[in-house]
């Protein structure tokens, strides 16, 4: 249990400077959202990208990644079929429960609780997880109060896409990176977690506790903690994966919803409460949810 507040109440902390802070001044969430997202998160992804070398193990995390997500979708749209939920409400669950906080919050603990490499076989989950996060949940982010032309547009215009091909490229190509160009990127890179957790926080301020959709809140909730992990346990059971890697999958599936994605839905006013619902309280649960799993494996 100490381990696992080691890591969590670093994070819980961020989250109340930016929940405190906009209790206090009361500033304009969207643009500071906007700027993180375009100006701060894509340094972060050609980084990882410029520097990740890529093998065979990454194979088997993809199509882990892939798995997870979009079984996770699929659930989400037959649940929200059958219970009538508007496009925008469909597409703001399934942000918040096929994508999960694998990068802040499931590396370190995967340090922590398994060692240096659960730690690198998180960093490779969390880099190929990014690339599904930035095309597949952007769509449904944008598809909630965009057609499907315009939702196609507004991925393909997210700088943090063209990020991804650019460091891979780079990286392929070994094409010179100077110094000091490098460690610019990386402050503008490092800068920018805490500032997408801050945002988190911040929205987490603007929540009226009396306009809580209970019930689908519920929805996420469960999906995020308690099925996605199932799933993830079946998709091991499926890919030859050693030990120490399935445990890491299983824990990392266990996640509590993904920050970033609440920043995508204050970017295209998709629901934007629901899915800070959902991270908020799938962040405080995840204190006991992760403490029984971790037990458990």
């Amino acid at each position: 249990m100490s381990m696992l507040f080691q890591v969590v109440l670093p994070v819980l902390l961020i989250f109340s400077t930016g929940y405190i802070g906009q209790r206090i001044f009361k500033l304009h969430i969207k643009s500071i959202s906007t700027a993180a997202l375009y100006l701060m998160t894509p340094p972060l992804v050609f980084r990882t990208f410029y520097t990740v070398k890529i093998d065979a193990m990454y194979l088997n995390i993809l199509i882990y990644s892939i798995l997870l997500s979009v079984t996770i979708i699929a659930f989400i749209k037959i649940v929200a079929y059958y219970r009538n939920y508007s496009n925008s409400k469909t597409s703001a669950l399934i942000s918040s429960t096929a994508f999960m906080n694998n990068g802040n919050y499931g590396a370190p603990l995967m340090l922590f609780a398994y060692g240096a490499l659960a730690f690198q076989y998180s960093v490779a989950i969390m880099i190929l997880h990014t690339i599904i996060m930035s095309t597949l949940g952007l769509y449904y982010i944008a598809k909630g109060n965009f057609s499907v032309k315009k939702a196609i547009y507004s991925v393909l215009r997210m700088p943090i896409i063209h990020a991804v091909y650019v460091g891979l490229i780079w990286q392929y190509l070994n094409l010179p990176l100077p110094e000091n160009i490098y460690n610019a990127i990386s402050m503008v890179a490092d800068a920018s977690i805490p500032l997408v957790m801050l945002v988190l926080g911040m929205q987490l301020a603007e929540i009226k506790l009396l306009n809580i959709q209970w019930g689908i809140v519920s929805l996420g909730t469960v999906t995020r903690l308690l099925i996605s992990p199932a799933i993830a346990y079946v998709i091991t059971l499926i890919l030859p994966v050693e030990p120490l890697l399935a445990k890491v999958m299983i824990v990392l599936g266990a996640m509590p919803s993904a920050a970033i994605m609440v920043m995508y839905s204050i970017e295209f006013d998709c629901d934007p409460q629901l899915v800070s619902s959902i991270t908020l309280i799938s962040t405080i649960l995840s204190l006991v949810t992760l403490s029984i799993l971790l037990t458990i494996l």
